[in-house]
């Protein structure tokens, strides 16, 4: 029988983190995936430099792509440099690609990554969410109720 996979994922180093997400999705699954990459994409990431603000991932031919993810070009990297804003495949399990693909065709969500970062083993990895577009009347929901944890809080930290 096969060990199960812990509920939070090791991040040892966090490189690009998509924290408009959870504020434009309701999350309802996380997947920790596996990046394929280059040497000169490896270097850039361990450098900090990445940006998944815009991106997004879709599954294409039994396969889960990041697309329009930014790892820019590594500094010291000579004529054998990556192409910045090229799809990267990511590495999942098949069963977890045959479920993410029946949610995204049939329920009509969307795969975003939340975080890209190094675990302890040194692997890049990519948590990718399961996720459901809100609308405005929910975002407004979502900022009153965080602006009401905030005065929360102060009320509390007077009071005490």
């Amino acid at each position: 029988m096969a060990r199960p996979k812990p509920v939070t994922f090791d991040k040892l180093k966090i490189v690009a983190e998509n924290r408009r997400a959870r504020f434009d999705y309701y999350v309802e699954d996380t997947y920790e995936a596996g990046l394929a990459l280059q040497g000169t994409e490896v270097k850039a990431l361990r450098a900090g430099e990445a940006s998944i603000a815009e991106s997004y991932a879709e599954v294409r031919d039994g396969q889960v792509w990041l697309v329009n993810a930014n790892i820019p070009e590594y500094s010291h990297g000579n004529r054998l440099n990556h192409e910045p804003r090229r799809p990267r495949k990511l590495l999942l399990h098949e069963r977890e690609i045959e479920r993410l693909f029946g949610a995204v065709e049939r329920k009509g969500m969307t795969l975003v990554p939340l975080s890209i970062y190094f675990n302890r083993t040194g692997r890049a990895k990519v948590e990718l969410a399961l996720a459901k577009g809100k609308q405005t009347h929910d975002k407004r929901a979502s900022i009153k109720e965080r602006d009401w944890k905030r005065d929360k809080a102060r009320i509390l930290r007077e009071r005490s």
